[in-house]
């Protein structure tokens, strides 16, 4: 009964936190994000808040999932334009590609940044409290979705993709890999404006490298059914 309580209580507030933290966010920025401004908004103390968040880094990881929703509620459609399943993955990468460089820094904040903790327990404790944004995606949409970690994200689903005789198994990880870090690439040149790319062209130009550099490792007399176009 205890334990129950407990979480029951963690869960109230986790919700004003993070409620608070997104409306700060919608109307000042993601950069304006303090832990005063957060607990001052949600009615308590900041060491209040340090009970339930390690710190502010913490903090903007979990806020910034409540904006990744677009995204969850998107991918299935996407996914369902692929005819196989190398199709699939790569129209996955086209919604997320479409939603990160719409909203750069949220999605730098949950993938790309220092978080100084493992995101997988991070990713996990969000979902215990918000499980209902999992509610109504199929189950291999949830297991992309809880596996933080990208490469191993696209590994798990670049297996299907061999055991369908598109890639060979030991190039598995090495797309996973290359892939990963051309969307790091591109997203650190479009946030620092390195190259002066709309979201669309920063979306075109990843999907077309991701493209390229798959499509010579699939076989031969398999490229002909992946009929790929964003």
């Amino acid at each position: 009964m205890i334990s129950n309580r407990k979480e029951m209580q963690r869960t109230r507030m986790w919700h004003y936190f993070l409620g608070a933290a997104t409306e700060i966010m919608e109307e000042e920025g993601i950069d304006h994000v303090t832990i005063r401004k957060i607990a001052d908004r949600a009615g308590f103390t900041s060491s209040t808040a340090y009970n339930y968040f390690k710190d502010v880094t913490h903090l903007k990881f979990f806020a910034a999932m409540r904006f990744t929703t677009g995204y969850m509620e998107d991918l299935p459609s996407y996914m369902d334009k692929g005819n196989n399943t190398l199709e699939k993955w790569l129209y996955s990468w086209e919604c997320f590609c479409h939603h990160s460089f719409q909203q750069p820094k949220i999605y730098s904040v949950i993938f790309i940044e220092n978080l100084g903790s493992i995101a997988a327990d991070m990713l996990n404790d969000y979902y215990q409290i918000y499980q209902h944004d999992l509610i109504g995606l199929p189950k291999p949409i949830q297991s992309i979705i809880m596996e933080h970690d990208f490469s191993k994200r696209s590994s798990s689903y670049l297996q299907h993709i061999a055991e369908e005789g598109f890639i060979e198994t030991k190039d598995v990880a090495l797309i996973a890999d290359i892939t990963l870090m051309l969307w790091k690439g591109m997203m650190s040149t479009f946030m620092n404006q390195r190259r002066l790319y709309t979201v669309e062209e920063a979306t075109d130009q990843t999907l077309h490298y991701i493209y390229e550099s798959v499509i010579r490792m699939v076989h031969k007399d398999k490229q002909e059914e992946v009929n790929f176009r964003w």
